[in-house]
């Protein structure tokens, strides 16, 4: 059971997501600083360096985005040149174009921008120019992904890609069908504004942080979704009643004394998990440092002492930081580089279990990651897709 909460404050918008009463994700919005990310915008090519194969975008804001060649070579990798050209060639200063923000600006960089256009619905991801269908990893037996595939081929069209969700498991093509004609309509409608508009100008916004949360994770037979803000309460029972046709989402208002993460327990979960020092529930803790290029985690065996021996116990504890650490890169929001120092161990066996632990662990991350493996100093390697910046908590 999942149980999300969104609590109104001044200024500010905080969401939990609750998975069997443990803490898996946070976000905060200021109201005034909307994020960017999933937006349409009509940029205007400001200037463009062959010796990076990028060209910058301004796209209305104090920075001006950075557009990689690969993002505006094809996006189907069989259509690219064998050889990429020279970004001048495809590319020139003053030249208007429309592009999709796929990363904020972080720190001293502008944002990331790409022509690779995606627009994500209920069931599918919309791909207008991808030329491609493709199906949901986490999606296992092959007969659903046999049966997603041809769906998705039969009811694309031409240069049209479609991704199918893993939310689409069991769907039935009509649905489908119409989350598709929805998206369709979305897509029309950006480029006829681009047409008529001057750049820089937004042409169209993901939804807002609470609606995206829905969108992706809200399932009616088995979640409920409690706010504090009776208006946003009708807006999102509405959206849901929308998107889930025949279906009755469960959306209660807080009502009470006691301020709604206070009564269920989210802020002392929170005020503990963003803490540099995390302790592991066994009595061992996690030492966890941001930097401008990667995020190091370190493991220590701490007060825990419940092994046959001390490699029973090393081991123990790695298991148990693995499992922890997963849920605390998702809540966090931790992105880039990330190096894992567990306590060494001198079964290869021992290791092999840990990185699967962890791999299990992190397979309800929605963000895309990969697990690279161990170095050469007995570091773990992964990476995490890196949108905004890490999140911190509204005090």
């Amino acid at each position: 059971m999942k149980r999300m909460m969104v609590h109104c404050g001044p200024g500010s918008t905080e969401i939990a997501l609750l998975e069997n009463g443990k803490l898996v994700e946070y976000a905060a919005e200021r109201s005034q600083h909307r994020g960017l990310v999933g937006s349409f915008i009509k940029g205007k090519v400001v200037n463009v360096i062959p010796g990076m194969q990028a060209a910058f975008v301004d796209i209305g804001q104090k920075k001006n985005a950075f557009l990689y060649i690969d993002d505006v070579l094809h996006p189907h990798l069989e259509k690219q040149p064998k050889q990429k050209p020279s970004i001048a060639l495809l590319l020139k200063p003053g030249q208007e174009l429309v592009v999709q923000v796929v990363k904020e600006a972080i720190g001293n960089k502008g944002a990331r921008v790409t022509t690779h256009y995606s627009l994500p619905g209920r069931w599918i991801v919309y791909m207008p120019t991808s030329g491609y269908v493709a199906v949901s990893k986490k999606i296992g037996r092959e007969e659903e992904r046999y049966r997603l595939k041809m769906l998705g081929e039969e009811l694309r069209e031409e240069e049209e890609g479609l991704i199918l969700r893993t939310v689409a498991d069991e769907e039935d093509g009509e649905a489908i069908g119409d989350d598709l004609a929805q998206l369709r309509k979305q897509w029309a409608a950006i480029l006829e504004k681009a047409k008529h508009a001057a750049a820089p100008v937004v042409l169209h916004q993901d939804l807002s942080m609470i609606q995206r949360l829905m969108r992706d994770v809200y399932s009616p037979e088995t979640d409920e979704l409690i706010m504090d803000c009776p208006e946003q309460a009708e807006e999102a029972l509405a959206f849901l009643q929308a998107m889930l046709p025949g279906e009755t989402p469960r959306v209660i208002v807080h009502e009470g004394a006691t301020p709604l993460f206070d009564h269920y327990e989210v802020k002392p979960q929170l005020e503990k998990d963003f803490q540099r020092k995390i302790w592991l529930p066994g009595g061992g803790y996690l030492v966890w440092d941001t930097t401008e290029a990667l995020t190091v985690i370190d493991v220590n065996t701490g007060k825990f002492t419940g092994g046959d021996s001390l490699e029973d116990t090393v081991f123990r504890t790695n298991l148990e930081a693995a499992q922890e650490m997963a849920r605390l890169i998702r809540l966090r929001d931790t992105g880039g580089i990330i190096i894992v120092d567990f306590i060494d161990m001198d079964s290869d066996e021992h290791r092999s279990d840990v990185c699967e632990r962890l791999e299990q662990a992190m397979s309800g991350d929605r963000t895309q990651h990969h697990i690279l493996g161990w170095t050469k100093l007995g570091l773990l390697e992964m990476t995490r897709k890196r949108m905004r910046e890490e999140n911190t908590v509204i005090s």
